[in-house]
């Protein structure tokens, strides 16, 4: 499908560079199967639900995977010159190696030597963690780094930062709020370099009003990637080439959640990380399935979903694999219609924005 199809008119001031608070106060859009709209706020979700459903979260915890310093190289007359890069990592590979897209991408290469500091150390002293580039595609990179296991995550905990969205960095700068804000409250699986933005909105008191209402939740793990701020380049879907992300559901999750769908229930993705990951397990046998290692499910549509019913996600950018995502889940022209419905009512677009509860059309 040619890419210009999922592009709409999205004014700036639109996105948000903070979320709301408190955070279930955000807006909520439920788009049902009907397609009619509705008015509605995230503490609203309980009275949205059915007896039965099952909402399933991804518990993965962003790390501090942006990482600022130099690039050291040693020329044919034996001097060393050094370039200011960022890199911002987005999938281990091995205890000490990370794949991490690097900026500025066209003065790097194999054999390079890259060394982070924290950005605010500001003298020689401070903190370094040292890697090596032994692989490059363009501005991704494979980094082997000096130090591996628990002593490399600790090292990127200090040196590093929150990896924000491209759009909310180039507005402010990163503080001590966002290390509370882009984190959700049921993290755990460290691994994530961007956060699952929909679980952002539940708060204790959410959870609280959705256990009164027997709402049953499953958590799994997408260690989400760097690769979803990516934008789309080509011109048609079918040229885009998705970034793999780990995932792990364990064999008690599936089998849960596989039978409350034989009973006839809902299985609600909280977030499109969870969807996707839910639809890669089912994607062989058409049942949800254990799952580990990586996926890159591109869904787009035509997809057949095998796996959710129902899904609880924030509002997307222009040309990008989640809009296509939803439009896949939801139908294209119903999209266009929720998005301008969205925009026209004021509602905060992305990472930070409001939120939407989708119902599939079976």
């Amino acid at each position: 499908m040619k890419v210009d199809l999922f592009d709409f008119e999205l004014p700036e001031e639109r996105v948000a560079l903070r979320p709301a608070l408190p955070r279930e106060s955000a807006k909520l859009l439920h788009v049902l199967a009907s397609g009619e709209l509705r008015d509605r706020h995230v503490g609203d979700l309980s009275s949205l639900l059915r007896d039965g459903d099952v909402l399933v979260f991804n518990d993965t915890k962003v790390i501090p995977a942006q990482l600022f310093g130099h690039r050291f190289r040693s020329g044919s007359d034996g001097a060393t010159t050094d370039v200011a890069v960022q890199a911002t990592l987005h999938m281990r590979t091995a205890e000490d190696q990370w794949k991490a897209f690097v900026r500025p991408g066209r003065r790097i290469r194999e054999g390079d030597k890259l060394e982070f500091r924290a950005s605010s150390a500001a003298s020689a002293d401070g903190s370094v963690l040292a890697a090596i580039v032994v692989a490059k595609d363009g501005s991704e990179v494979d980094l082997q780094f000096e130090v591996t296991g628990a002593e490399l995550d600790r090292r990127i905990a200090e040196v590093g930062q929150v990896p924000l969205p491209p759009y909310i960095a180039s507005k402010r700068k990163i503080d001590e709020d966002d290390s509370r804000d882009y984190q959700t409250i049921f993290a755990q699986a460290e691994g994530a370099v961007a956060a699952p933005t929909a679980g952002l909105h539940f708060t204790p008191q959410l959870f609280e009003a959705l256990d009164g209402r027997g709402i049953e939740r499953e958590f799994l793990t997408l260690h989400v990637g760097a690769g979803t701020f990516l934008p789309v380049k080509a011109d048609d879907t079918a040229e885009h080439r998705m970034h793999s992300e780990i995932g792990m559901i364990s064999e008690a999750v599936a089998n849960r959640l596989q039978a409350a769908r034989d009973d006839g229930r809902r299985v609600v993705a909280i977030g499109t990380t969870s969807l996707r990951l839910l639809e890669s397990a089912a994607w062989t046998t058409g049942r949800i399935e254990p799952f580990s290692g990586p996926t890159d499910i591109f869904i787009t549509p035509g997809f057949e979903f095998r796996a959710v019913d129902a899904l609880m996600t924030n509002f997307h950018l222009p040309r990008s694999t989640l809009f296509m995502l939803v439009s896949a889940f939801c139908g294209l022209d119903r999209m266009r219609a929720a998005y301008d419905h969205a925009i026209a009512g004021n509602y905060r677009f992305y990472s930070y924005g409001d939120s939407s509860l989708l119902e599939r059309v079976s």
